[in-house]
């Protein structure tokens, strides 16, 4: 009982209406299951697409560089190498500088998923940017910039 009072009180005036990280767990689960629908059939996650992107706009870029900008640890990160190099849909390579640090580029097959990807992007763009005036879809954007403080322009 004493429990069930605690958590009352805990509470009081406050719904989860207004839980703003449960807000954004929900459009998070909402994009995702909606990226899944609309890139389903090419057997890539949101992740592996947006590594891939990265290693594409940035030839010769290293895992630990892509774990830096996508805020994941080494082993996550190495997973998600481990199966777009298993696809063919990137390579390792060395680095001509620096001998201990491998570099990662984007394959043929690599460029080709990331066409078809090109061609879908627009559909999930649209789904999010519907919900939204120009101004708010702006104002958005940088108000979940100033939460995760990530330079994403490159690496």
């Amino acid at each position: 009982m004493r429990d069930a009072e605690t958590f009352a009180g805990l509470t009081a005036g406050r719904t989860l209406d207004h839980v703003l990280d449960l807000h954004l767990r929900l459009a998070q689960s909402a994009t995702q299951r909606r990226f899944s629908e609309i890139f389903s059939d090419l057997g890539i996650t949101q992740t592996q697409l947006t590594a891939m992107l990265l290693i594409a706009e940035n030839p010769g870029t290293s895992q630990a560089d892509i774990g830096r900008t996508l805020q994941m640890d080494r082993a996550t990160v190495m997973g998600i190498i481990n199966r777009l190099e298993g696809r063919e849909l990137i390579v390792r390579g060395q680095s001509t500088e620096d001998r201990r640090r491998q570099t990662l580029e984007i394959t043929e097959q690599g460029v080709a998923m990331l066409s078809a990807a090109h061609e879908r992007s627009g559909e999930l763009g649209l789904w999010l940017r519907e919900r939204f005036s120009d101004a708010e879809f702006h104002m958005l954007a940088a108000l979940l910039k100033r939460i995760h403080d990530v330079d994403i322009g490159g690496l």
